[in-house]
């Protein structure tokens, strides 16, 4: 450019030589005409479209060096934009695992369940077909690919090791095929197998040593040999961490109609509004029982997807809201800091100015010091996400996330990282260099720009009362979940947990065919365990309380009167010595014993709900009912006893009625083969956990126990995810109050600073320490009222997405949102302490002299 330049101002002055003029007057003249030359190449390489490369770099250069030069600025800006970006990161990183990154299938949005279940049960379905609708459903299926039932179960694999339970799923043929997945190696299930099964990576590895050579041999589950027909790739474990499956041959028993999870593939052809049409219209085909009403059911087809995430995506949804909140927060502070650093540099500004940089120059110039500043926060930030995302992860209660293993930092998560950075910071960049470059260039440079500076305090000031608005909403969710908590865990669940230690046993048909066998396990068992050292007494029971399984019903009474309505009961089957070992009290009667067997008249115990609401004002004890719809003479069974109600279904749910028989009368196997043994000791019955192991293996060897848990820890259980939800919005909300704090203090400091004058003169003429500090003192207040009161408009709004979180506790809670204003009060005088005594300090001499 240098040489081109020199050519055409030799052009110029050849010219000028040509008319006349002296070699001196035409190098002049040229000179004048071609302008200067540094202006040139600037318009030069504008043309050429380069110049803005060059002044980018000029900006970068700029930013960093004015950026060092003030290191507190910096450094207290990218923590503060850490703790924000890094908190939305790690959020995000959980929510794209979850909600947005697709099932690990081919064309995952063509997979959707197909469900005609009863809109309303006394208990909670998951999407599913009854056997006799899926055979029916697939001869008529014209819009599926293909389609699978399966269920989800527990098997034990004895002969490879220590006895063991593992997750897995019995499965039709069709199910890999509609899943579109491959054995890694061998094949799939086959409609001719029956005693075949597929293992999972994890389980060939760790079981069997990756032996490729496992194809074809057989395995022991369930205490049944199984051939081993095939091994999945590592990343399947559908469905819910299944580590084996086995076939499903669905077929239609007059006695029992199971209802399983139907999947299938949409055909390419087909859209889902077409499916549900078609579901809908076949489902009145349907056959349905005896006394069921069609205008109950629903028909339905359900993205696979949308039924796995929908537990858990209003959570997500509610805690990535609060995250967005905090970062609005942080970027509030830090255009704080940017609004007090540019009134400190506008005469830099206003000097660049009268150099003739342009308003839009300094514009993109102050814009790339804020994106820098933000981009240092997001790296910083997104180095707290990766620290924080498996710390969130262990945190969560097990299970309850669902695709956990698809939540990890990838392209996607460092993306939104690097988008959110850029928006952080032009968002609190932009109105700051708006700003400090709207100045006039008289004003700024001649040092009277004082009557300006009003605006910008009254928006300093809302700037902090959005910061206390946000924080109270934040605090006033967090503050509700809390006392959602608190009344959760001062529920009476009926009995006494303390020193309870339990052991949950499944006893395979394969191995226990009978009633007396199972009856015998169960005997030698509780004999056992009754006598280990430090043991009170000892009890079983099949459907533990505040476990996952149960059984419910109707019955008859003896003196012919009706049930109530939907009245159901649990039919829980125990042992002698359950309710003195789990610590339910007995009211009335007496208890089981071991004279109540099979060979005399049957007994139960009900619980005082029961008696209640069917004896009112009489005593239940003597009267018969019976659990048979016809019963015969000697299918009447005589109560013995009335037992306090138990929270069977969890602490948030009405305590269950429930009728309790002893397991030695009994006959029915399905009933016996699930059982959980309890003992009460002396001491922390952890000690014992080894013990009871010990009993499992001297009673059947081949036996794993399922799971071994004090009652303390099944309470903690049910309580796990609300726990988890009110620490992770407590801890979004308590940052959010620090950095409202922060704001706090940031304001009122700059404002002392900035009236340092003001305030020395009312000291002069006669102003106390008590006068200004109350000055100081009331702007927090005006400041923290004007926040309390916008911040509680939006919390009555926005804490009713929590409603179906909370209990016993209202959206609109008094008691929680007046604790939360008096916090965001008092946290606020906290903050104005210090600007208010730095101002009572102020020497008037001093502060007269300044300038």
């Amino acid at each position: 450019m240098e040489s081109e330049l020199q050519f055409h101002m030799d052009l110029h002055i050849a010219a000028k030589l040509r008319e006349g003029l002296s070699e001196d007057e035409a190098r002049r003249s040229a000179r004048l005409e071609f302008g200067g030359r540094e202006q040139v190449k600037e318009d030069c390489r504008d043309a050429r479209g380069t110049q803005w490369a060059e002044s980018t770099g000029q900006d970068l250069m700029f930013a960093l060096r004015t950026l060092w030069k003030n290191p507190a600025f910096a450094a207290l800006a990218v923590v503060i934009l850490a703790l924000g970006i890094g908190a939305n990161t790690a959020v995000f990183t959980i929510v794209d695992g979850v909600l947005l990154r697709p099932l690990p299938f081919d064309q995952p949005d063509r997979l959707f369940y197909v469900s005609y279940l009863p809109r309303h049960s006394f208990f909670k379905l998951d999407p599913g077909l009854a056997d006799a609708h899926y055979l029916e459903f697939r001869r008529q299926d014209k819009v599926f690919d293909h389609i699978a039932a399966f269920g989800s179960s527990a098997f034990t694999l004895t002969g490879a090791g220590d006895p063991v339970r593992l997750a897995g799923a019995v499965v039709t043929p069709d199910f890999l095929a509609v899943l579109r997945v491959n054995p890694a190696l061998g094949r799939g299930l086959q409609p001719n197998d029956k005693y075949a099964v597929l293992l999972g990576d994890k389980l060939w590895r760790t079981r069997f040593g990756a032996d490729a050579a496992i194809l074809g041999k057989t395995i022991t589950v369930d205490g049944v040999g199984h051939t081993v027909v095939g091994v999945m790739p590592p990343t399947f474990d559908f469905p819910g961490d299944a580590e084996i499956w086995t076939p499903l041959v669905v077929q239609i028993d007059p006695h029992n109609s199971s209802i399983r999870a139907v999947i299938g593939r949409l055909r390419p052809s087909v859209s889902p509004r077409e499916a549900q049409a078609e579901m809908a219209t076949l489902a009145t085909r349907l056959p349905l029982l005896h006394g069921e009403d069609r205008s109950d059911y629903a028909a339905r087809v359900i993205p696979v997807k949308d039924s796995l995430v929908g537990d858990v995506q209003t959570s997500l949804l509610i805690f990535a809201g609060a995250v967005a909140f905090v970062l609005l927060i942080a970027c509030a502070n830090v255009a704080n800091l940017s609004l007090i650093r540019a009134t400190a540099r506008r005469q830099e500004i206003s000097v660049r100015a009268a150099l003739g940089a342009s308003r839009w120059r300094l514009i993109r110039q102050l814009l790339t010091e804020s994106t820098m500043v933000s981009l240092a926060g997001g790296v910083a930030g997104t180095l707290l996400a990766i620290v924080s995302v498996p710390a969130l992860l262990a945190l969560a209660p097990a299970g309850k996330i669902p695709r956990i293993g698809e939540v990890h930092i990838g392209p996607e998560v460092l993306a939104f990282a690097l988008g959110i950075s850029v928006v952080t910071g032009l968002l609190f960049g932009v109105v700051p260099a708006l700003d400090v470059t709207r100045r006039e260039l008289r004003e700024s440079l001649g040092g009277s720009g004082r009557a300006l500076t009003g605006s910008q305090g009254r928006f300093r000031n809302g700037l902090v009362v959005a910061e206390i608005a946000l924080a109270l909403v934040l605090l006033s969710g967090a503050g509700l979940m809390l006392k959602s908590f608190a009344h959760m865990r001062a529920v009476d669940p009926g009995f006494h947990p303390d020193h309870v230690l339990t052991m949950t046993v499944d006893l395979p048909d394969s191995t226990y065919r009978t009633t007396p066998q199972i009856t015998e396990f169960h005997q030698h068992t509780l004999q056992k365990l009754s006598h280990l050292p430090g043991v009170v007494s000892a009890g079983a029971v099949n459907w533990l309380p505040l476990g996952q399984a149960l059984v419910s019903g109707d019955f008859q009474m003896e003196d012919g009167r009706h049930l109530p309505p939907d009245y159901m009961a649990d039919k829980p089957v125990v042992s002698p010595g359950y309710f003195r070992t789990i610590g339910i009290r007995l009211l009335s009667g007496r208890d089981f014993t071991d004279r109540d067997n099979a060979s005399v008249p049957g007994v139960v115990i009900i619980s005082r709900s029961v008696a209640r609401q069917l004896w009112p004002g009489v005593d239940p004890v003597g009267k018969r009912i019976s659990m048979e719809d016809h019963p015969g003479p000697g299918d009447w069974l005589t109560i013995i006893g009335v037992v306090d109600d138990v929270r069977q279904q969890g602490l948030t749910q009405k305590p269950d009625p429930a009728i309790y028989q002893p397991y030695t009368q009994v006959s029915q196997t399905g009933f016996l083969t699930h059982m959980t043994f309890a003992v009460r000791t002396v001491s922390n019955p952890v000690n014992t956990a080894p013990a009871m192991r010990g009993v499992l293996r001297e009673v059947d060897q081949n036996q794993p126990a399922e799971s071994i848990a004090t009652m303390q820890d099944m309470i903690a259980v049910t309580t796990t995810e609300p726990r988890f939800q009110s620490r992770l919005l407590a801890v979004f909300a308590l940052l959010a109050l620090l950095l409202a704090a922060v704001g706090i203090y940031g304001v009122l400091a700059y404002s002392v600073s900035e009236k340092t004058r003001e305030i020395g003169i009312r000291v002069a003429l006669g102003a106390g320490t008590s006068d200004v500090v109350g000055a100081v003192i009331r702007q927090s207040l005006w400041l923290a009222a004007a926040g309390v009161a916008l911040g509680m408009a939006g919390a009555l709004a926005a804490t009713r997405v929590l409603a179906k979180f909370l209990f016993e506790v209202q959206p609109t809670d008094p008691a929680t949102f007046v604790s939360i204003a008096l916090l965001l009060t008092g946290v606020a005088l906290l903050a104005s302490w210090i600007p208010a005594r730095r101002a009572s300090r102020v020497d008037p001499m001093v502060a007269l002299r300044f300038e």
